[in-house]
């Protein structure tokens, strides 16, 4: 269970305290377009306004090429933070060297200040010894609250630590505590539903899930790749040609865990306007494609969900970004909320499903970090987690 310490076993009145919080959020034309990573990052923010700290906030966003890209700034994201916690907040045109340094050391308690992106320097991802200890040097205590970078060692999650003492913030907490629960002490039945692309970027997640599960639950457009390996023609649908042996394996590691689509939506072109027809799973028309699972399929799963006390779930059914190939999935998001299992969303893709579908309210926890969180139903352990101070 977790047992690193939190902001709670620390006295911070007085501090100066280094948040790496995951502000990896849209931004189009200057204005963020979701910010549940914002929000979800609040109740250690005020926590530690409250307890009298000075707040230094630094995050990564987008993918810079290690250099400064206006395009990547951080400096909307401080703007749209001053507005929900209704202050100032400040914002320094660098996280290292004098521009940090100068606005670090103006800061009051109670007052929050944002760095400018973690990456706009090439060591961050290097998990440089030295940046880390720049960006240490800002501070008295380093608080990690980024769930979804602390499956990265990189110099703002793993190496600060090594300068400074270092506790979980509230959402790390949550977060490490519901996905920790759904894999070591489920729950039962304990269903697992993964979807999405590749099977590659999953294998080790099925393989664990596999032990831990009593049932795994494959759809998107990974499920294409299993059908190719039990000898279907898949006509031009996505497929993962190395991936078959594996695919093969998995089918014979899982039995009758392992459940696959028994129906599939196929079209003759990669478009929501494209013609369509549902067919049993087997040979698909040369020209033709699968895009979604059919309806069959959404009928078996629910009725497996509907039995659930854990429900584990990560990557979509279809290509739901197109509103004819998004019926699997938000159908899967309805069996889901209206199950009264624990219900855990993987964060990506599927959490966008649930809140396009407005039935967040009524999961468990969705998870703000995509990557980490498979990283844990895969066994893995996270460096941005195992570095902090133990309880």
């Amino acid at each position: 269970m977790f047992n690193k310490k939190s902001v709670k076993d620390i006295d911070v009145k007085g501090k100066k305290v280094l948040v790496r919080v995951d502000f990896n959020v849209p931004i189009k034309d200057g204005k963020i377009s979701d910010d549940t990573r914002i929000r979800a990052a609040l109740p250690t923010i005020n926590y530690l306004i409250d307890q009298g700290a000075a707040l230094i906030l630094c995050s990564h966003l987008g993918r810079p090429k290690d250099e400064p890209d206006p395009a990547y700034s951080m400096k909307p994201v401080a703007e749209y933070l001053g507005e929900l916690l209704n202050k100032k907040v400040a914002f320094a045109e660098d996280c290292i060297g004098p521009k940090a340094e100068a606005a670090a050391a103006a800061l009051k308690p109670g007052d929050v200040l944002v760095l400018e992106n973690t990456r706009f320097h090439k060591e961050e991802k290097k998990n440089d010894p030295e940046m880390a200890r720049q960006l240490a040097s800002l501070a008295d205590v380093f608080v990690n609250d980024a769930f979804g970078s602390a499956h990265r060692a990189h110099a703002s999650t793993e190496g600060v630590t090594k300068f400074l003492p270092s506790v979980a913030g509230f959402l790390l907490e949550k977060e490490i505590k519901y996905l920790d629960q759904a894999i070591e002490n489920p729950k039962r039945p304990f269903v697992a539903i993964l979807g999405g692309a590749k099977v590659s970027d999953k294998i080790g997640v099925i393989k664990n899930l596999l032990t831990k599960a009593d049932t795994v639950l494959i759809g998107g457009g990974m499920a294409n790749t299993f059908f190719k390996a039990q000898g279907y023609p898949v006509g031009d649908s996505l497929v993962e040609d190395d991936a078959l042996d594996t695919a093969r394996e998995l089918v014979k590691e899982g039995g009758s865990k392992l459940r696959l689509p028994v129906d599939m939506v196929i079209a003759d072109k990669f478009d929501n306007d494209a013609q369509t027809k549902i067919i049993d799973v087997g040979p698909v028309p040369d020209g033709w494609r699968i895009l979604d699972v059919g309806p069959e399929t959404v009928k078996n799963f629910s009725k497996v969900i509907s039995e659930a006390g854990t429900v584990v779930w990560n990557g979509p059914m279809g290509v739901f970004e197109m509103s004819n190939f998004a019926k699997a999935t938000f159908a899967v998001a309805k069996a889901v909320a209206d199950s009264h299992a624990i219900s855990i969303i993987g964060g990506g893709d599927s959490a966008a499903a649930i809140a396009q579908s407005g039935l967040a309210d009524k999961i468990s926890h969705i998870s703000t970090g995509g990557g980490a969180s498979l990283e844990m139903l895969e066994g893995i352990q996270l460096p941005g987690l195992a570095a902090l101070m133990d309880k």
